[in-house]
């Protein structure tokens, strides 16, 4: 059986390109009949945090990536958080040091700053000397009694290819020469990364190991570990960077980069996983909205391309547009309001108070929105007595000869009519054109920009519905006094 897993860092938020890597090893693992694993890999103890633990997880879970063991699920190979694994590590590393494949390091800083220096004036790639591979008892001795305390470093074997058959990458040289001896446990006896999740991998019975192509650089480290214990070496699946438009690493100054950000901009978590599945990977045909059953059923590790994935923004808001279309309005009005709240459009009381008129709102502007936060650019038509002239092109419409006489009669049919609802919008052109003998734009566009101050947007008879009486006869009112 496939065992797959996502370890993420808590140092921070969940990357877009984390919430990808998750995705694809849930894919591969619900595909293959698999399990996933979700665990937490907090060695970097001055940087990881409970918080963002805690954003990650939620972040996952709102994109509806769940896991079948590992953190909050639990399961028969945990503790699922590195450091509360480091009882199972140290027999792990009690074992190289015994059999002379690790060594304890009293080299400071300050030295190995040296040691840096001196090989890149060298012109050489820095990496560790190996200076204390040979050290006496004594002069252990005399450096404790210093205080120093020791790192336990790893021995790189002197001269050994290191290959990785990465599923994506195909076939990567490493030479143990350009590696050094590095650190596998540090001074405070915490287990650095590439120990820490190579031991979890092999207890954890992981098959395969899908993540981001900046992990290619630890593979030949963990793969010389894996060795060194006599483990099974696992299969690597390095996917691509994803990179900003102008195909530099995506960061903030391409936007949003965090999965919570989209989701409190109120985007749509099956869009984000729709879109995501397409970063570095291709399916079959031309086809590009998929649902999560549907990406389950096609997911292949062998089209997961080499190639790094571009973000694009504008893609995204396409597809997050084609499915806040598809979803039920009510859900879409529960994500609108604190929106429109925010903005103050609304109070939340008049949200409880007046669902029907907001819903009426939000089904008529959504057809036009990226993203549900960005209602709050297209109801201030909805709102306010007063009529804002968009520009000067548009109160020249309200100049026309034909125009007080064609608002007047407007005014007047409303008036008289018992409620303003789509029934009355539906109807009202056609005897304000017998009224007054205007048609086409001549009538329609007049009656948009004295309600509006706008001549695009929402269908007119919506406008007219949403506005109701009161406020229809106060705009024109407005316009009367102040525009034509």
């Amino acid at each position: 059986m496939e065992r797959v897993r996502f370890a993420p860092s808590p140092t921070g938020h969940l990357h877009i390109g984390g919430a990808r890597t998750a995705l694809f090893n849930f894919l591969y693992a619900r595909h293959t009949g698999g399990k996933f694993i979700v665990r937490i890999e907090d060695t970097d103890l001055n940087r990881s945090t409970v918080e963002s633990e805690r954003v990650i997880i939620e972040g996952l879970r709102w994109l509806g990536i769940n896991w079948d063991e590992g953190i909050e699920v639990g399961g028969e190979h945990g503790p699922y958080r590195s450091t509360e694994r480091v009882g199972i590590y140290n027999p792990y590393v009690q074992k190289l040091l015994d059999e002379g494949k690790a060594y304890l390091c009293y080299c400071s800083e300050e030295e190995l700053e040296r040691e840096r220096e001196e090989a890149l004036k060298k012109g050489e790639m820095p990496r560790y000397s190996g200076k204390c591979r040979h050290l006496t008892p004594e002069q252990k001795e005399a450096y404790e009694k210093e205080g120093r305390k020791p790192v336990v470093r790893f021995k790189v074997p002197d001269d050994e290819l290191i290959v990785v058959d990465d599923i994506v990458r195909g076939r990567v040289e490493f030479h143990s020469k350009d590696i050094g001896d590095f650190i596998i446990v540090k001074s405070d006896g915490i287990p650095v990364y590439n120990f820490a999740v190579t031991i979890d991998d092999h207890l954890m019975e992981i098959t395969t190991v899908i993540r981001g192509e900046e992990h290619l650089s630890n593979t030949p480290r963990q793969i010389l570990i894996y060795k060194a214990l006599g483990f099974d070496v696992p299969r690597f699946a390095h996917v691509s960077l994803i990179l900003g438009k102008d195909r530099t690493k995506m960061s903030k100054r391409h936007g949003s980069t965090w999965v919570e950000q989209y989701r409190d901009a109120g985007y749509l978590p099956e869009a984000i996983v729709n879109y995501l599945a397409l970063l570095g990977w291709s399916p079959e045909g031309e086809e590009e909205i998929f649902t999560i059953d549907e990406l389950i059923e096609k997911f292949d590790l062998n089209r997961v391309v080499k190639n790094p994935a571009v973000f694009d923004l504008d893609k995204l808001n396409h597809i997050n547009g084609i499915y806040i279309r598809k979803s039920p309005i009510e859900r879409i009005v529960d994500l609108a309001i604190p929106h429109l709240v925010n903005a103050g459009f609304i109070t939340e009381d008049f949200a409880k108070e007046n669902r029907e008129w907001i819903t009426k709102v939000v089904e008529t502007v959504r057809d036009g929105l990226p993203f549900v936060g960005d209602i709050v650019n297209h109801v201030n038509i909805f709102f306010g007595d007063e009529v804002k002239m968009e520009n000067d092109e548009t109160l020249e419409v309200l100049k026309q000869e034909h125009v007080p006489n064609l608002i007047n009669e407007f005014e007047n049919m409303v008036k008289e009519a018992e409620s303003i609802d789509i029934n009355f919008a539906q109807n009202v052109f056609k005897e304000l054109k017998n009224r007054t003998g205007a048609k086409g734009k001549a009538l329609f566009m007049p009656v948009r920009v004295a309600l509006t101050g706008q001549m695009h947007g929402p269908e007119l008879v919506n406008i007219i519905d949403i506005l109701g009486k009161d406020k229809i006869l106060k705009r024109l009112e407005y316009v009367k006094n102040n525009l034509l």
